[in-house]
Formats: structure tokens, sequence, C-alpha cells
């Protein structure tokens, strides 16, 4: 029952995260939008993979959490503050 209770929390945030990536303000708003919306699909595959019993998911989990950190210095790279 807890576990369906965090999963539905973490939906919720990530419906929010979602929301304050389309609708952000500025580019840097949608960049940390776009990394807390990796980060909260990793704790859904870790609590999915938990419940389910599949600790394969973990691993999926861990693999995705480094293209999510890969990805979002790439893209504070690719624009830089200065520009602004």
């Amino acid at each position: 029952m807890m576990f369906a209770a965090a999963l539905v929390a973490v939906l919720v945030s990530l419906g929010l995260a979602m929301v304050r990536a389309i609708l952000g303000p500025t580019m840097f708003d949608r960049v940390l939008a776009a990394n807390s919306t990796g980060t909260l699909a990793v704790l859904t595959l870790a609590l999915i993979g938990f419940v389910a019993g599949r600790p394969e998911f973990l691993d999926i989990a861990i693999l995705y959490t480094l293209l999510n950190l890969i990805g979002t210095i790439a893209v504070l790279r690719y624009f830089h503050p200065s520009e602004y």
C-alpha cells in the first residue's frame, strides 16, 4: 500500500515537472524541469522494479541516470549563460 502511495506521489511530481518544462519562462527553467523529469522517471523505474520483484529494472534506472546527467551537462554546455 505504501509503495502505491509513493508511486502516485512520484507520478504527480512528474506531471508537475512536465508542466514546468512546457511553461517555463526561461530556458534554464526548462532544462531544470527536464532533469527533474529524468530523476523522477528513475524513481518510478526503481519503485516498479521493487514492487514487481524485478531487480534488472534497477540496472536500467542506473543507466538512465547516467544518460540524464550527460544530457543535462551537454545542454547546459551548449547554452552559455553569457548569451542571455
